[in-house]
């Protein structure tokens, strides 16, 4: 059942997906309505999941689901991963590369491999102070508080010196 994704719960589950680019203004269109269609009829184990989704700076995929409703299974997560691949193949993007880093330079969004960014990190060419986005918080109310921050105070800082 999909439910705006603000009227989720904050303990709701989430995944992000940080795309290798930004979303063309005509995509953005494309990939809502194929999330709605996809979130209307997700299950697991024939039961409807709560979900709900985002598109922050149109780069980012975050899809939600209200676990106090439906359980997420691994058949259920199998198959939205399956949809995040077919959105890879039609859009021509790199959603679920994990080894990434999306950082903003100035008003830019800057998408690394994690090595290069490593070398940048070595060579002060990002900080400490440089916003990165932790695609690894695991829920809506970390998403909102803890997804945008300095590098400081994510799992970044292990490369700042």
């Amino acid at each position: 059942m999909l439910v705006p994704f603000n009227q989720l719960p904050d303990e709701a589950r989430i995944w992000i997906y940080p795309s290798d680019r930004p979303f063309r203004a005509e995509e953005i269109s494309q990939i809502n309505e194929a999330l709605s269609s996809f979130l209307a009829q997700w299950t697991a184990h024939s039961q409807s999941l709560e979900a709900g989704f985002v598109l922050p700076h149109d780069r980012f995929i975050v899809i939600g689901i209200n676990q106090e409703t439906a359980q997420a299974s691994g058949c259920s997560i199998d198959s939205s991963v399956r949809f995040i691949q077919d959105l890879e193949k039609q859009f021509d993007i790199v959603l679920l590369d994990k080894m990434n880093v999306t950082f903003k330079q100035g008003a830019y969004f800057v998408h690394k491999q994690l090595n290069e960014f490593r070398k940048m990190a070595k060579s002060k060419a990002v900080t400490k102070e440089t916003i990165v986005f932790n695609n690894l918080v695991d829920n809506k109310g970390d998403f909102l508080k803890f997804w945008e921050v300095p590098a400081a105070q994510s799992w970044h800082s292990r490369f700042m010196s």
